[in-house]
């Protein structure tokens, strides 16, 4: 029993339908718009596990003037009003006799919109309680046709109740009760049975959730990665959550309207849940495993081998040359970027900057070869005629692009930024715009390969965070590659647990470029754990975590306001 007077504490939803306390009630009003006037008499129920625990019943004198076809039909007369107590005094015994308990009424927007129109209209907290509605509850667990509709006094003849509704509140109220608890008989069918899972069953979720609400049970409320599987166990869809059970619940509710998702459930057979030590685990292996398996109704990560670079090559005249991957060819990177349409607009902002040839011919320091257009135009030094040295061409092209990429990218930017001003100044403003992008694109690429960089030249890094029930959250990364992590526990020195972390931890051998042993994206999420404040770093290369002096860093408010006014372009559309 304690376990669910714990939960009950934490959560009302997590109660069982039959250890959750309902304060059933209904009220009889002068009709029309809700208002803290328009109450004529309240009539309420509590009940748990079927029991009666109390009743609360009054009428209520309003200021609004009594219809006729409301005494016909309550049969409450203006006579009968006149001696009542205000709606003002009847609240505050109301909501007493409610507080704690879930309400419930027949059609309760109506009820519970004249309740809150009297709060407010008298200056009492609206106390914000979870509702539920017996006709909603009604449209979702009987079938078609078997009623001929779902008002309470149909219900109530169907169910064979004994309390009759009469209009009247309190009557009302005791027959609502009666038709609550015909509905929950009936909720055990479709596998209902606390409370979160009833205000979740009447909302508008489709059948295909419905029927594969079951997928959700069983599952650990612990942080990590969960997996839909269909037929064949064939990954389906892969995401990550602090707590599995509740994420995977989530698919199941009415607030999950994706029509891919849609289409997922009903593909699915089986929820497979992987339990990591903290987020940033859960964060990696998701990411792994979306990698490995491309499951079909991912969206993002399921292709990191895309990623472009751009390659200054290593020849005579070095030229830029899109490519996949990161040899050990002693030649100058930039990227990672998300696609080849970045990796242009870049290459395009360095040609804007730098006299470097675009053609992609192999030139020759001794034998000259025809000249194309562009050396024509005057936009290219002409290395194919020898219209320029080598050694010139490495000084005034070729040494600023390595500069750029690893160190200070200051001499692109700023013939860029002036290459804006005077178009701006010329009022060419889409020129200008364009020129922008590819400053950006250029950019934020140096700025993304720097700090990975700063990262995967360490061999080893032992960082720590508070985890959130005591104890640390460990983890241990490898040129910028996670190899272990854990959880130390409260009360207790977390260097024995690093040690058992550190003798199983993954080897990671030296590669090539900015991110040898892991894609971009993993390293990025490792950043982001490694940044934040609470982290704490145990151990690290005796040659420290750095970034250069004069990287490009500096510059990330540059690209804040270049954001910020493609942004506020594309609203002035």
């Amino acid at each position: 029993m304690q376990l669910t007077l714990d939960a009950l504490f934490d959560d009302p939803r997590a109660a069982s339908l039959f250890a959750t306390t309902f304060m059933v009630v209904d009220l009889e009003t002068t009709g029309g718009a809700p208002s803290g006037g328009g109450i004529t008499e309240i009539g309420a129920v509590k009940v748990c596990g079927g029991e009666v625990l109390g009743e609360f019943a009054t009428l209520v004198h309003p200021t609004e003037r009594l219809p006729p076809f409301i005494t016909v039909l309550t049969g409450i007369t203006e006579a009968m009003l006149l001696p009542a107590p205000k709606i003002e005094e009847v609240l505050p015994g109301f909501l007493q006799f409610a507080q704690g308990a879930v309400w419930v009424a027949h059609n309760a927007p109506y009820d519970t919109g004249f309740l809150k129109a009297a709060c407010a209209e008298f200056g009492y907290a609206w106390p914000k309680p979870l509702v539920l509605d017996t006709a909603q509850l009604a449209r979702r667990t009987l079938i078609s046709g078997e009623v001929p509709n779902h008002k309470l006094s149909s219900l109530a003849r169907h169910f064979r109740v004994p309390n009759e509704p009469c209009h009247r509140a309190l009557h009302d109220a005791r027959a609502t009760v009666d038709v609550l608890h015909a509905l929950i008989a009936r909720l055990s069918g479709h596998r209902v049975h606390t409370l979160g899972d009833a205000l979740e069953f009447v909302k508008a979720i489709s059948p295909e959730q419905r029927k594969k609400k079951h997928l959700a049970e069983n599952l650990p409320d612990k942080p990590g990665v969960y997996v839909f599987r269909g037929r064949k166990d064939r990954p389906l869809y892969v995401g990550t959550s602090s707590s599995i059970a509740t994420r995977v619940r989530s698919y199941f509710t009415a607030a999950e309207k994706r029509a891919r998702i849609s289409e997922m459930l009903a593909a699915a057979e089986r929820v497979e849940a992987i339990e990591c030590a903290h987020s940033l685990e859960a964060e990696i292996r998701e990411l792994r495993l979306i990698a490995a398996h491309k499951p079909p109704y991912n969206r993002r990560s399921k292709f990191p081998e895309r990623v472009v670079w751009l390659k200054l090559t290593v020849e005579a005249y070095p030229r830029l040359s899109l490519v996949r991957k990161i040899t050990d060819d002693g030649a100058a990177y930039l990227g990672p970027f998300a696609s080849k349409r970045s990796a242009e607009l870049a290459a395009a902002g360095v040609y804007d900057a730098l006299p470097m040839r675009q053609c992609t011919k192999k030139l020759s320091k001794k034998t000259r070869s025809p000249a194309c257009a562009l050396a024509e135009l005057g936009r290219c030094p002409a290395p194919c005629e020898h219209g320029i040295s080598v050694d010139e061409y490495e000084a005034r092209v070729a040494e600023p692009f390595r500069s750029a990429t690893r160190e200070d990218p200051a001499e692109v930017v700023e013939r860029l930024m002036e290459r804006i001003g005077r178009l701006a100044e010329k009022q060419r403003y889409e020129d200008a715009a364009a020129v922008r992008s590819r400053l950006i694109a250029f950019l934020r690429a140096a700025v993304r390969m720097q700090r990975l960089a700063g990262l995967t030249v360490l061999t080893e890094v032992v960082a720590a965070r508070p985890a959130a029930t005591g104890g640390w959250e460990l983890s241990i990364v490898r040129r910028g590659r996670l190899v272990a992590a854990g959880v130390s526990p409260a009360g207790e020195h977390p260097r024995r647990t690093i040690d058992t972390l550190l003798a199983t931890a993954e080897t990671v051998l030296p590669g090539p470029g900015p991110v040898p042993a892991a894609t971009p994206e993993e390293g990025e999420r490792i950043l982001a754990w490694l940044e934040r404040p609470e982290t704490r770093l145990v151990r690290i290369d005796e040659r420290g975590w750095m970034s250069p002096a004069r990287g490009a860093g500096r510059w990330r408010s540059l690209l804040a306001m270049a954001d910020a006014a493609i942004h506020a372009g594309r609203e002035h559309e």
